[in-house]
C-alpha cells in the first residue's frame, strides 16, 4: 500500500479548514464588492479588503478575488474616467496658466536686476569721476546710495530665486499633470 498519496487525517482536516477559510473569504469579497457598487462608492483593492476583513495579500493572491475587485474596478472606472478627465484638463490649464505667469515674473524680475546693475555701474562711474572732490557730504551721500542699490540688488536677487522656484515648481507640477493626463488618456484607450 502506498501511504505517500493519502493525506493524514491532520492534513486533511486542515486542507479542508483551509478551503472553507478561502471560500468564506471569496463571499465576504464578492459581497462587499455588491455593497460597494450600490453606495457607488470607489472600488480600490484597499476599500475591499479593509471592508471584507480580508488581506490585500489575499486579494492578490487569490485568482478569483483578484479577478471579482479587478473587474469591480474597471466597471467603475468606465464610469468615472469621464469625469476625471474633465477635472484633469481643468487643472492642467491651471498649471498651465501658473507656469506661463511664473514665466512672466522672472523675466520681469531678470529686466529689473539688469536695470539696477546698470544704473549700480553708471554709480560707480560717477565715483569715480567725484573721488577728485573727495567733500565728506559728497562720499557719505554717494555711499548712502550705493548701500540702497545694493540692498535693493540683494532684494531683487532673493525675489529672483524665489521666483525661480516658483517656476521650477510649477513646471514640475505641469510635468506631473502631464504624466497623469497621459496615463488617463492610456486607461481611456485601453477600456
Amino acid at each position: 500500500m502506498n501511504t505517500a498519496n493519502v493525506p493524514e487525517p491532520r492534513t486533511a482536516a486542515a486542507l479542508a479548514a483551509r478551503r472553507r477559510r478561502t471560500e468564506t473569504a471569496l463571499q465576504r469579497v464578492h459581497e462587499t464588492i455588491g455593497q460597494l457598487r450600490r453606495k457607488k462608492a470607489q472600488v480600490s483593492v484597499a476599500a475591499v479588503a479593509r471592508r471584507a476583513d480580508v488581506s490585500r495579500t489575499f486579494l492578490y493572491d487569490n485568482p478569483e478575488a483578484r479577478a471579482a475587485v479587478s473587474t469591480a474596478m474597471t466597471e467603475a472606472g468606465g464610469r468615472r474616467s469621464q469625469t476625471l478627465a474633465d477635472q484633469d484638463s481643468e487643472r492642467e490649464a491651471t498649471w498651465h496658466e501658473r507656469a506661463l505667469n511664473g514665466e512672466e515674473a522672472l523675466k520681469a524680475a531678470h529686466g529689473e536686476i539688469l536695470a539696477q546693475r546698470t544704473r549700480i555701474g553708471k554709480l560707480l562711474g560717477q565715483i569715480r569721476d567725484l573721488k577728485a572732490e573727495r567733500t565728506e557730504e559728497a562720499i557719505q551721500r554717494i555711499t548712502t546710495e550705493n548701500t540702497t542699490l545694493k540692498q535693493r540688488v540683494r532684494q531683487l536677487t532673493a525675489d529672483n530665486r524665489t521666483l525661480d522656484e516658483r517656476l521650477k515648481a510649477a513646471r514640475s507640477n505641469l510635468r506631473f499633470q502631464d504624466r497623469r493626463v497621459a496615463d488617463l488618456e492610456a486607461q481611456i484607450v485601453g477600456t
